[in-house]
């Protein structure tokens, strides 16, 4: 045991959470604190105090017991967040607010096919095309979509609830705005799928969890109403891993298009096997730690993570306010952007919202970009090692300038309990109400006992883990500080967790096949708010390759 003095009342405070932690106790219920408890606590947070000074703080434990049961009488729903805001930007760090033309590539000559089916797996640039020329109608590929969801939603256990009503009227408005010369844009008429954190007013949003199946939220999200704006077309809920963890839902498990025996991963588990499956033209998902990268890489599909604060999470299921991303997942990096540049920016809500450019422009000029590669993370023996490797070598023969790099040296997984304790508080009242027991996974690595389980983290060692991230990312801005953006595989050493906590941005996309016949991906990760760079060199990769136009054989 590590001799330590008391510091404060926030050590109190979690030794009396500690003690307290019987989760379904009442709140009136006052049990009698002793000596002994404390004792058996300090083992918990790794402290030890003498018996005078266990003496000591008995009277202040009840004292806080009491502000405890008080403060859970309080009705604090889960979209209110912690008066703390979450600031991943580095100390005197200057960003371009220069506002300039957006430049997406010419998009190529598209016709209408013969068999409407064949435009399942036509990017977002092609529909819209074949819509703003009329080729093609909005409730032509708004029917054809929601036919599929029924036919192999189903199979894959992807759909929570199909928004037929919504989606058919949204495409006829399309169409009738189009033809009357109202176009809004790239999005005009483009169905669309959301991951089921997203409230739509009139329809259940269940967060994937059997506690909350009947949920109906009385409010269309941010995001969603963004999209609306921009003409697109809601035609179904897709599912998540219960409360934004794996693939397992209320309903089942979600299914990967290229393999059914295999989940497709998660949280955004149905946003990716949806898109992947040509049953949605783009979805939306989102990540904490790694719910966009890992489903697009198990689905074969490009997701687009930004920065921590480009997009409104207000309407959306809150777990961690310090980590939760929401973003695009396509089949094209282009198409991320084109979804990208809809969603973003401040809606007077979301406190955590900045207001900055998207400057993108497709064309990379290769001589006067820097491309990090996390030369570690390639040289590890694993799987999908030469594929990896490949990306370099494709890279090189675009003309990238590729400069070897190294990440910030801590103990970056030792602060995953930041996301913990963050959740356990979304899902407070899940726990004390025993409602926790109605969720389908029970196991050890689940919700319901990491929720317990994050009861006795200690205050102090949340807050101090919170001031070790501030010190990475003064270290990440060095690091980052000679090169433009940099490449590393998806699950390379401890950057997907590092870039979550950081909030830098991601793009991740198809680079390959396993032995097993699965996709295989690499991650582009850029500076804070500078998607724009980030996603023309990720394209401009995409473009060289054409991992992106394979799709699962059974749903073609």
């Amino acid at each position: 045991m590590i001799k330590r003095r008391p510091y404060s009342m926030t050590l109190l405070f979690i030794l009396m959470v500690a003690i307290t932690a019987a989760v379904h106790a009442r709140p009136q219920d006052k049990p009698t604190i002793k000596r002994r408890h404390v004792a058996a606590t300090e083992r918990i947070i790794g402290l030890s105090f003498d018996k005078s000074e266990r003496d000591s703080l008995l009277a202040d434990l009840h004292d806080n017991l009491g502000n405890y049961q008080n403060l859970r009488a309080l009705e604090i729903p889960n979209s209110c967040p912690p008066a703390l805001l979450f600031n991943p930007i580095p100390a005197s760090k200057a960003f371009d607010n220069e506002t300039r033309a957006l430049i997406f590539a010419p998009v190529k000559e598209v016709s209408r096919p013969e068999g409407l089916e064949e435009l399942v797996y036509y990017s977002v640039t092609q529909l819209a095309e074949l819509i703003r020329t009329r080729r093609i109608t909005s409730l032509e590929l708004t029917k054809m979509y929601l036919e599929r969801l029924r036919d192999h939603g189903p199979e894959l256990e992807c759909v929570v609830t199909l928004t037929e009503d919504l989606a058919l009227m949204q495409a006829r408005r399309a169409d009738e705005e189009i033809a009357a010369g109202k176009y809004r844009g790239p999005l005009h008429g483009i169905p669309y799928g959301a991951k089921d954190l997203l409230a739509v007013k009139g329809y259940p949003t269940t967060w994937g969890a059997m506690p909350y199946k009947d949920q109906v939220i009385d409010e269309d999200a941010a995001v969603v109403q963004l999209l609306e704006e921009a003409g697109a077309v809601l035609v179904a809920k897709l599912t998540l891993g219960a409360l934004a963890w794996g693939d397992v839902w209320f309903g089942g498990k979600t299914r990967n298009p290229w393999n059914l025996e295999q989940g497709s991963s998660g949280s955004s588990a149905g946003s990716a096997a949806a898109t992947a499956a040509g049953l949605v033209s783009f979805a939306i998902g989102s990540e904490t730690w790694g719910s966009i990268v890992s489903p697009s890489t198990r689905c074969g599909v490009t997701g687009l993570r930004p920065t921590f604060g480009r997009v409104s999470r207000t309407g959306a299921m809150a777990l961690s306010w310090s980590m939760d991303k929401l973003g695009p997942i396509c089949r094209t990096v282009e198409d991320c952007a084109i979804v990208f540049d809809a969603i973003r920016g401040p809606d007077g809500l979301d406190q955590r919202v900045v207001d900055l450019p998207f400057n993108y422009n497709y064309q990379v000029d290769w001589n006067r970009l820097r491309i990090g590669y996390v030369e570690q993370a390639f040289e590890e023996d694993r799987p999908g090692k030469a594929n990896d490797q490949a990306v370099l070598e494709v890279l090189r023969e675009l003309g990238a300038n590729l400069v070897p790099i190294e990440l910030p040296d801590y103990p970056i997984e030792d602060l995953a309990f930041i996301l913990s304790a963050e959740a356990a508080a979304a899902f407070d009242e899940l726990t004390r109400s025993g409602r926790d027991d109605l969720l389908v996974r029970q196991i050890r690595r689940a919700w319901p006992n990491s929720f317990r389980a994050s009861r006795f983290i200690p205050a102090v060692e949340y807050i101090q883990a919170n001031r070790a991230r501030k010190l990475i990312i003064q270290e990440m801005e060095r690091t980052l500080a000679e090169v433009d953006l940099y490449v590393c595989p998806s699950f390379g050493g401890d950057n997907l967790l590092l870039t979550n906590l950081t909030g830098h941005p991601c793009v991740v996309l198809p680079n390959g096949f396993n032995e097993q016949g699965s996709p295989t991906s690499i991650s582009f990760m850029g500076h804070l708010y500078d998607e724009a760079t980030l996603l023309a060199v990720a394209r401009a990769y995409q473009e060289a390759t054409d991992w992106h136009l394979k799709h699962p054989p059974e749903f073609k």
